[in-house]
Parts: structure tokens; C-alpha cells; sequence
């Protein structure tokens, strides 16, 4: 006894006649009635009353119904289910992130627009020190993250290239460049660097000014970044989305003239994701990001 039994065990109760209940189900009357009676054979009980030109149910019948009925839309439920999660509607999704995806609005952006998409995958998004997250995402702790590239990434973890950006310089508004109309590399070999977690940027600032920075400290996120440029730590090579987002009394933001210096955000995800659903916001955020750049600009 399978679940093909109880099937045809409703078309019959429902259309109350083996030939009609055969064409619905797009089978022989003769192998229908061979299936019914193999049912009612491994019940032990008859389930309907075979008359001439209708069949009706027997107190058996009547008994069985509302289980078959249920047994069938739980199968069928349950079929849908797997389907769903195969496609990755379902399921959930620990996603990790540092500031500047905030800040450019790119996590905002692509979360929202996955979960109206997606309503029955849970997702839950937590900021994280850049310098661990990959690693949190090779070992599994966070299935995808936001990171500012370029960053080395462990083996197994590779990266969807998303929204480049520049860099800007922020600085104390009493310091002498903030007084200068423009500040080219040169101009900053004096000067002390507070790191944000991705360096490259002043690394890179440095190397077209032709000196070795001065390396200050580098407290974490770039909030605390700009706290310590306010309180005359030093300056601060930080990606162009800070400014509009982050007022610190006391700091000013510049461009640096000629630099030339790009860094972008990346989504990373383990290369052989096996999540239905970790694999679907990896192709929304990829997709959501063509559109992004295809999008005519004001």
C-alpha cells in the first residue's frame, strides 16, 4: 500500500463511478478497479458498495476518507516543501558584514530586496572585524559576507566583485592641509596614518607619494577611525561612502588630488556551497548588482 492507492481511492469517493474516476486520473478502468480491490485486500475491509452504474462508500469508506485526505495533502505538502528548499525559497542565511557595506548602502540594498523576494528564507546579518570574517565564512560560521577588497582570502572562499569606490582623506579641521586648496600624496609623508581595517588604501596613497607611511593605530571600525582622526590621533585614509554618513565633530574630508587608488566591496561565499538558499542570494546579489551599474546616473 502506497500513497498511488489512497489517490485512487479519492477519485473514486469523489466521482462515485470507476470509469469517470479513471478518466481522471488518465488510467484503464480495468487497472483502477485492480488497485482498489489490491487496497481494500491489504485492509482487510471493503471500502465501496459496487452497484450498477455508481459505487458508494461503505461505513469502512467513510471511516478512511478523511484520513486518505489528509495523508495525501500532507504528501503533497511535504513534496512542495522539498521543491521549495531545493530552489533555495526556504531555508536560512547567516550573513556577516563590515561598516562600509552599510555605508554605501549595498547591504541595504540587497538584503531587502532578497527577502521580498524570498520571504521564507531567514536571514541574519551581523557586523564582523574584516580581519576574521573570511575565515568565519570558510569554517561556517557566517555563509556569506560583505568585505572591502582587495583582501586574501582563504582556500575554498572566493569573492563576487561588486561596487568600486575611491578613497578621500579625513583630517583634523584645524590641521594645516585641511588649510591647503589641494592635498596631493606629497603632502601627507609627515603625517601620522590611523588605519582603518582595510589598509590598502593607505598603503597604496603612500606609495604615490614616494614614502614609507608613519603607521598609527588601527582601532577597528571606521567610526572609531574617525573618533581618533578627531581627537588630533593623525589622518585617516578612508573609502569615499564615509563622507555624508559619518559627522564627527572636529573632521573634514578631502579628495586626495591624483590618486588614482580603488577599492570595492565583495559578497564572499564558500566555493562549494551546498545551501539552496545561500546559492540564491549569491545570484540575487550578482544580479541586483548588473542592474545597479546598468541604472542610468543623475
Amino acid at each position: 500500500m502506497d500513497i498511488r492507492h489512497f489517490r485512487y481511492f479519492l477519485a473514486v469517493a469523489q466521482q462515485r463511478n470507476f470509469t469517470r474516476a479513471a478518466e481522471v486520473l488518465g488510467i484503464a478502468p480495468p487497472t483502477l478497479s485492480r488497485q482498489v480491490q489490491d487496497l481494500e485486500a491489504e485492509l482487510g475491509v471493503r471500502l465501496f458498495v459496487r452497484e450498477q452504474r455508481q459505487v458508494s462508500l461503505t461505513q469502512a469508506g467513510e471511516a478512511l476518507l478523511p484520513e486518505a485526505q489528509a495523508t495525501v495533502s500532507q504528501f503533497e505538502r511535504a513534496g512542495r516543501h522539498a521543491q521549495r528548499a531545493g530552489r533555495g525559497e526556504t531555508g536560512h542565511i547567516e550573513l556577516g558584514y563590515v561598516a562600509s557595506a552599510v555605508y554605501s548602502g549595498v547591504l541595504q540594498r540587497q538584503v531587502q530586496g532578497f527577502c521580498r523576494e524570498s520571504a521564507e528564507v531567514s536571514i541574519s546579518v551581523r557586523e564582523a572585524p574584516m580581519a576574521n570574517l573570511p575565515t568565519m565564512v570558510a569554517e561556517g560560521r557566517f555563509d556569506i559576507g560583505y568585505v572591502r577588497s582587495p583582501m586574501a582570502l582563504p582556500d575554498g572562499v572566493e569573492a563576487v566583485r561588486l561596487n568600486a569606490e575611491g578613497f578621500v582623506l579625513a583630517l583634523a579641521a584645524d590641521a594645516w592641509l585641511a588649510r591647503l586648496k589641494v592635498i596631493s600624496p606629497e603632502h601627507l609623508q609627515n603625517e601620522t596614518f590611523v588605519l582603518p581595517e582595510q589598509i590598502s588604501g593607505t598603503l597604496q596613497v603612500a606609495r604615490q607619494g614616494g614614502f614609507a607611511p608613519r603607521l598609527g593605530p588601527q582601532p577597528g571600525g571606521l567610526v572609531a577611525v574617525i573618533a581618533l582622526v578627531s581627537l588630533g590621533q593623525g589622518v585617516a585614509v578612508v573609502p569615499a561612502s564615509v563622507v555624508g554618513h559619518i559627522h564627527l565633530p572636529g573632521v573634514v574630508y578631502r579628495p586626495i588630488e591624483g590618486c588614482d587608488v580603488m577599492s570595492w566591496l565583495s559578497l564572499i561565499h564558500r566555493r562549494f556551497e551546498k545551501s539552496a538558499a545561500v546559492a540564491r542570494y549569491i545570484e540575487h546579489a550578482r544580479c541586483d548588482f548588473r542592474l545597479h551599474e546598468m541604472a542610468p546616473r543623475d
